[in-house]
């Protein structure tokens, strides 16, 4: 009987051990640590000025009055200036007809670019990736992008790669998403996360406003980042994922017809941006909050505001004309720097008055519209390269990332960092220049005349 016990007591310490063992080792296996990212700069011949989009306006014939006034008016209130780049069929003159070439070429020039310079940057070699999550939009060619670009870095024969397309602006926190799902089951893994978007076939060329306004906000970019878990690495690493929500309300065919890839009337495509956008964005940003908020912020604020909410419901208090719209949560409790998807000066102001920010807050987000334009999913890198760059980020701080996208999507995800940062990346050659004294650009004053003439016809020169 006392050896029965004996081994009884062994077995279930044995069993406890393993148990114990098995929990560390799932929870290191969660960790997932940011090594490093890059932001693709594209060559300076690809810039859009404001002779260069008045060039490309004025080649459409099928425009007239009425559209030059409705692209007036988006471009002058978009918070774009002129340092944004566009792909060379573009600049060449061949929007209406792109050839697989020129989206081949683009993607290319972005891997030459960010990828290389995250790889050289940590210094780990291309053979010793152990995952590849790359997203591209709207262009998904066969082979796969992903197994372009790991033939192009000669990567080892059972790298693990995925490939997302269609999942919009959002995608590029979905990407890390995955590589963080698949580091759960492989400890000691280094991933490579590749967000880009193709603008060379998707150049709208018809006169459908609804479609006509991708034109004046997305442009050429495109960012790689290196994630792993593996402890021993964990000194290199700028920052640690501490959570990621993702939101999606496709189920609402409003919130599903929001942002949709198709053909115009004319069987011209491009991306329409519905009316009902706004209203689908602010539904997935209260979604994603709802669960995001129990996650990141301190007890004593979701108690301050659960207490006053109460209070409200109880007393029962009618609504003033003009009145607030009652309690809010103060997200700056529990996050230092917001990152927000810079998808337009309104999508931008609509976060900060929700959120109830400074312009402090979004100066990252408006600084990146301004110098990038919208680059869709890799958009949110260039914001975190702001901060970087102007230092803001030091040891301990949290962050925040929000972005939104076609589906329709919100989702955040929240970081920690983990030393000092000032490495300022895509942003080393005009730093200094931000903020500048104004963000107005010149299209007014160069174009406005525009508002002027009467009649309706079309072919007037830029």
């Amino acid at each position: 009987m006392e050896l029965l016990a004996l081994l009884t007591v062994l077995l279930l310490a044995h069993a406890a051990a393993y148990l114990a063992w098995q929990a560390v080792s799932r929870r290191r296996r969660s960790r997932c640590y940011l090594l490093d990212y890059a932001c693709h700069k594209p060559s300076d011949d690809r810039k859009v000025t404001t002779e260069t989009a008045g060039a490309v306006i004025e080649r459409n014939k099928r425009l007239g009055l009425s559209e030059y006034r409705f692209l007036l008016k988006v471009i002058v209130n978009s918070g774009i200036g002129e340092h944004t780049y566009c792909p060379r069929n573009v600049l060449e003159g061949r929007e209406e007809t792109p050839t697989h070439a020129d989206s081949l070429e683009e993607m290319d020039d972005f891997f030459a670019d960010a990828v290389a310079t995250v790889l050289s940057r940590t210094g780990v070699p291309a053979r010793d990736v152990d995952l590849v999550v790359l997203n591209v939009g709207s262009f998904s060619p066969e082979p796969s992008l992903v197994s372009r670009l790991v033939r192009r870095f000669g990567m080892r024969e059972d790298v693990m790669a995925y490939n997302l397309s269609g999942m919009g602006c959002s995608a590029g926190l979905i990407a890390v998403d995955l590589a963080r799902n698949v580091m759960l089951t492989r400890p000691r893994t280094v991933a490579l996360v590749v967000t880009s978007e193709s603008c060379a076939p998707n150049w709208y060329v018809g006169t459908d406003k609804s479609m006509m306004l991708g034109n004046c906000l997305f442009r050429c970019g495109g960012a790689a980042a290196l994630l792993t878990n593996d402890p021993a690495l964990r000194h290199r690493a700028k920052m640690e994922l501490r959570c990621l929500v993702r939101a999606n309300i496709a189920a609402h065919d409003d919130a599903h017809a929001a942002a949709v890839h198709r053909e115009d009337a004319d069987g011209r495509l491009g991306v329409s941006l519905s009316k009902a956008l706004p209203k689908a964005a602010v539904r997935a940003f209260t979604d994603n909050l709802q669960r995001l908020a129990p996650r990141i912020l301190p007890a004593r604020e979701l108690a301050r505001f659960a207490s006053r909410l109460l209070l409200r419901k109880l007393l029962k208090k009618p609504k003033a004309a003009g009145a607030g719209e009652g309690p809010k949560i103060d997200f700056t409790t529990g996050v230092d720097h917001f990152c927000l998807h810079p998808g337009g000066t309104a999508v931008i102001e609509a976060v900060r008055k929700s959120l109830g920010l400074t312009a402090h807050h979004v100066e990252p987000a408006r600084m990146t519209l301004h110098r990038w334009g919208n680059t869709s999913a890799s958009s949110l890198w260039y914001v975190l390269s702001y901060m970087e760059a102007k230092r803001r980020l030091k040891r301990g701080d949290r962050v925040l990332m929000v972005t939104f996208g076609s589906g329709f999507k919100c989702n955040s995800c929240y970081w920690e960092v983990s030393r000092d940062l000032a490495d300022a990346g895509a942003w080393e050659d005009c730093i200094d220049q931000y903020p500048p004294e104004t963000l107005v650009n010149p299209y007014m004053d160069k174009f406005g005349w525009v508002n002027d003439i009467q009649g309706q016809g079309g072919g007037f020169v830029f």
